[in-house]
């Protein structure tokens, strides 16, 4: 292991040594946004492969406008599948809903800033200016933002829906069935005002809501992930095309090594490769747990290291 390896070694010397090129699934675009076409760069850098017979579901779901509802194990895809599927229909950026014990679909619909609209109405009113209008102070979340694609239908993600509230998943159903929902504080206003523009969840985005009406054109693709950490109701699971995702096998394996990071890497792999077969338990080690290691050997990086195998393709579950 050369010493272009240890870029920081805890002696508290100043060195300003540049940091070495990162790994292709983790390099970014910079500004967090897409470039002109409106691509998503990480789905172009990061090449997505998975079984005939699991893309066919995937289909599936495309064709009848329903939620592709996906669960596995962490590290099994997932979320990228999303980005996956955005990519390869040239659909723009994904618009991720990141769920957690705290959400609510109005959260992923919309939010009215009535405070930030008081002040701003009396500081015109200070300057004898006139008032913002009332659509820069309503945001639409990744939800009501994916129901108003005008053209082409968006991708949303529902990430780690398992994780919200019981009463989360038949919270959307309404929503999923009718592909619409209103924004009452537009409802309200005069028929004079009966077209506002209003922000979205894409920055620099704006869109028309009518009478406070958001009704979709063409139904978002929806891919709803789950670590299987809680059941659905049926009324939900009813509504959605379920794709299991497995661990992948050996095979699989080392072709997503080879799609990432070349078939070269696979000439000194067969270790790691046996070293993460023989830790992985069900759920306890992720695919990129894998890339990272292969990663750092291709790099010189000695994983027989004191400890640094283990860093690297550490257990998921259980205790530390």
């Amino acid at each position: 292991m050369d010493g272009s390896w240890r870029l920081f070694r805890g002696d508290g010397e100043r060195r300003g040594l540049p940091l070495p090129p990162p790994p292709p699934w983790r390099r970014f675009g910079g500004t967090g946004q897409s470039g002109g076409d409106g691509r998503s760069g990480a789905a172009e850098r990061s090449p997505y492969l998975i079984e005939r017979r699991h893309a066919d579901i995937v289909n599936a779901a495309l064709h009848l406008r329903r939620p592709l509802l996906v669960t596995g194990h962490p590290g099994t895809g997932k979320s990228s599948l999303a980005r996956a599927v955005a990519y390869e229909l040239d659909l723009g950026d994904v618009l991720r809903w990141p769920v957690n014990s705290r959400s609510t679909v109005q959260d992923a619909l919309y939010r009215y800033d009535a405070i930030g609209r008081l002040r701003e109405a009396t500081l015109s009113r200070d300057r004898n200016v006139p008032e913002p209008p009332i659509g820069d102070f309503v945001r639409l979340g990744p939800l009501g933002t994916a129901l108003t694609a005008p053209g082409r239908p968006r991708v949303l993600l529902v990430d780690e829906l398992d994780k919200g509230d019981v009463d989360l998943p038949n919270d959307l159903l309404t929503v999923f069935e009718e592909g619409e929902f209103e924004v009452p504080e537009l409802a309200r206003l005069p028929e004079d005002q009966h077209a506002v523009e209003v922000l979205t969840a894409r920055a620099d985005e704006r869109t028309t809501v009518l009478r406070g009406q958001v009704r979709c054109r063409e139904f978002p693709i929806v891919v709803i992930t789950s670590n299987g950490e809680r059941d659905f109701p049926p009324a939900f699971l009813r509504r959605c095309v379920r794709l299991e995702l497995p661990d992948p096998d050996e095979e699989r394996l080392r072709a997503i090594v080879s799609a990432h990071l070349g078939a070269g890497s696979l000439l000194a792999v067969d270790d790691l490769l046996q070293a993460f077969l023989h830790r992985r338990a069900p759920g306890e080690l992720a695919t990129d747990q894998l890339l990272n290691a292969v990663f750092l050997r291709a790099g010189g990086v000695d994983l027989d290291a004191e400890g640094l195998l283990d860093a690297v393709l550490h257990r998921l579950g259980g205790a530390i």
